[in-house]
């Protein structure tokens, strides 16, 4: 278990993110809403139930829209967004699948493994420096459970060596009924893309120094440049070193005992999957606590 020291570290930094933020009874069910589409006039609500508890529908209320990646953060020295306060559209963040591939024409569970195809890598973050060649990777696809309850197909870039042990996992997150918002590739472009702080991306491969790494004298490649390491539901997973939270809205999850769907927690299906397969979770760290990250060689 983490030392008291970050829990310490953890309750401070929620503090400090959370002050002077508007204290809502519940979260709220979004949308992603498109320009030129509406929100319906009403929606569940869910109110969150004693700590360690899933949060339990409540009575109707009004759907609040939200706009994935409309509005850039102010920018750290590092080049990461300044950290918000959740908005209260987001506290309980349960938004639905936006399908990219087509979904699983079975009720059970459906993967493929496959050689990275020509345009997938081009789609991709991947190139010459990278630590891996692209026979050393695989293309995945897999049915994934979303926050609307239906089956979806994801997509996924893995090492070869851990291609079987990846499918292996989402195959038992799949049968718990385990949320996943999105799983799809990560983009050049998307690296690129000035902070929001609201991106949920389920992905694995994403060739990138280790954060806070600058230069190309000392690269010190993140166990995502290998395709050894899966960050599962980001946002309600968030990272956190001191006052840097990531993804950058994301502070209401940093309160791990309000336990919400899609959350990945000591004990759940999420972590145990991971950890019988011998890949380690970051939420075990000091610094940064990393509840999204999970990795085949502990970094």
């Amino acid at each position: 278990m983490p030392h008291r020291s970050w829990q310490l570290t953890l309750r401070w930094t929620l503090l400090w993110l959370l002050a002077g933020a508007l204290l809502v009874a519940g979260g709220t069910v979004v949308q992603r809403i498109r320009a030129g589409q509406h929100a319906p006039a009403s929606a569940a609500r869910t109110q969150p139930g004693p700590a360690g508890k899933l949060a339990t529908p409540a009575t109707p209320g009004p759907v609040a829209p939200w706009v994935l990646g409309a509005a850039p953060l102010p920018r750290r020295p590092d080049g990461f967004g300044v950290a918000r306060s959740t908005p209260p559209a987001l506290m309980n963040r349960r938004l639905s699948t936006v399908d990219l591939l087509p979904p699983p024409t079975s009720t059970s569970f459906q993967s493929t493994i496959g050689p990275v195809p020509p345009q997938v890598l081009a789609r991709s973050t991947w190139k010459p420096i990278c630590p891996v060649k692209p026979e050393q990777l695989r293309y995945l696809t897999m049915s994934f459970r979303g926050f609307d309850a239906r089956a979806h197909t994801g997509e996924m870039l893995v090492n070869a060596d851990a291609a079987q042990t990846v499918v292996g996992v989402f195959k038992r997150l799949f049968a718990a009924g385990f949320p996943i918002e999105e799983m799809r590739i990560t983009t050049e472009a998307e690296l690129k893309l000035p902070p929001t702080g609201d991106g949920n991306n389920t992905n694995a491969f994403v060739c990138r120094q280790t954060r806070g790494q600058t230069g190309s004298n000392q690269t010190q490649w993140s166990a995502h440049a290998y395709g050894l390491a899966v960050d599962l539901n980001p946002f309600n997973n968030p990272s956190v070193k001191g006052n840097l939270v990531l993804p950058e809205l994301a502070s209401s999850y940093l309160d791990r005992d309000w336990v919400r769907s899609g959350m990945v927690v000591d004990g759940g299906v999420a972590v145990t999957a991971f950890e019988s397969a011998g890949w380690k979770w970051g939420g075990r760290w000091s610094a940064p606590v990393d509840f999204m990250h999970f990795s085949a060689n502990g970094h």
